[in-house]
């Protein structure tokens, strides 16, 4: 059974009897992690009880495949359910789960424990993602990146609950620097709430002074160079930014955010506003340490330009979500493929 993004709240809370496993999948690692965890809690009542969870890799299950229905088919101790967690879960997995759901989906009563699956990001074809689309005893729950109004709401709600309120400024600039991981949004989020105790509002400035990493510095520096057409520095920042975890989607997602900003300067001026002004009319403002940069990105870009830049990025990453090709490796071409776009536009 698919779970669509709009029900996983619900899902979450109530799974169902009829559930004997469930599927966590997708580039967010953290959020996925974060739903296992809640699963297991409203499942079990707590993750760390020994008699109640128990934890198994692939590795476990190649040298005995048999151990998953084991401790699948065991009863709690003083009654209700018991959560097996699998992490690291791939296709090669996909034959053992779908062995244990046979068995376990086929009694009439719930099966005495919920099999919880942890993967990474699945393409469509993924035999794992499939067994559990198709299987009304299953379920897959998809983790996608927090984007826009979901990544507003978020850091929101998380500052709100510690009384505090980001200021239009420092709300757009982390809508633009988190959001690769769920798990380190919610850790840069509890940091700044630290910085800020004792106030009611958070200041761009404040942003920049906990918030700012160097993975979030190669991430601005790829954006950059691939509007600026600075094919080197590209080709370094990204090397950096992959190795330094950055999700290939994150990367693509920050190049449009950064793109829709020059259309929307490039396009105020082609409708005769003037260049400052069409500027100053961002929210947030470009940062001052790369206002001039961009200043010379928006004189450079034609906005019929920039709309195909935009085109190219949507289309990337919807290749990385649905080809199964490595999304590095989409994403690096299109970076490139922006990067020449904007050499051409910077030499007039």
């Amino acid at each position: 059974m698919k779970i669509a993004p709009r029900g996983i709240d619900g899902f979450l809370r109530k799974p169902g009897d009829e559930i004997a496993a469930v599927l966590i999948y997708g580039p967010d690692e953290g959020l996925a992690r974060e739903r296992a965890e809640t699963l297991t809690r409203v499942i079990a009542g707590r993750t760390d009880d020994p008699f109640l969870v128990t934890e198994i890799t692939p590795t476990d299950l190649k040298s005995d495949p048999a151990r998953l229905l084991d401790e699948a088919a065991s009863l709690a101790f003083g009654g209700g359910r018991r959560v097996v967690r699998l992490r690291g879960a791939g296709d090669g997995d996909a034959a053992t789960l779908k062995a244990a759901l046979e068995v376990l989906g086929a009694g009439a009563a719930p099966a005495p424990s919920l099999i919880v699956v942890e993967a990474g990001e699945l393409s469509p074809r993924s035999r794992l993602r499939k067994l559990f689309e198709d299987d009304k005893a299953a379920a897959a729950l998809p983790c996608y990146l927090d984007d826009g109004r979901t990544l507003e709401d978020l850091i929101a709600d998380s500052l709100r609950k510690q009384k505090l309120r980001a200021n239009t400024d420092a709300l757009g600039w982390l809508v633009q620097h988190l959001g690769a991981d769920r798990r380190v949004t919610r850790g840069e989020l509890e940091k700044l709430s630290l910085y800020c105790a004792g106030r009611s509002e958070v200041t761009l400035d404040d942003c920049i002074a906990v918030i700012g990493d160097a993975s979030a510095t190669d991430l601005d520096q790829a954006v950059f160079a691939a509007a600026g057409g600075d094919l080197d520095i590209l080709d370094t920042s990204l090397a950096r930014a992959f190795r330094d975890g950055v999700n290939p989607i994150t990367v693509i997602r920050a190049a449009m955010r950064h793109m829709q900003r020059l259309h929307q300067v490039t396009g105020a001026v082609a409708q005769g506003a003037n260049m400052d002004g069409a500027i100053k009319t961002l929210k947030p403002p470009p940062f001052f340490k790369v206002a001039d940069r961009f200043r010379a990105q928006a004189r450079a870009w034609p906005p019929r330009q920039v709309e195909d830049a935009l085109a190219l990025l949507s289309d990337a990453e919807l290749r990385c979500k649905t080809t199964g090709m490595p999304a590095e490796l989409i994403c690096s071409r299109a970076m490139m493929q922006i990067a020449v776009a904007g050499r051409r536009a910077r030499r007039g």
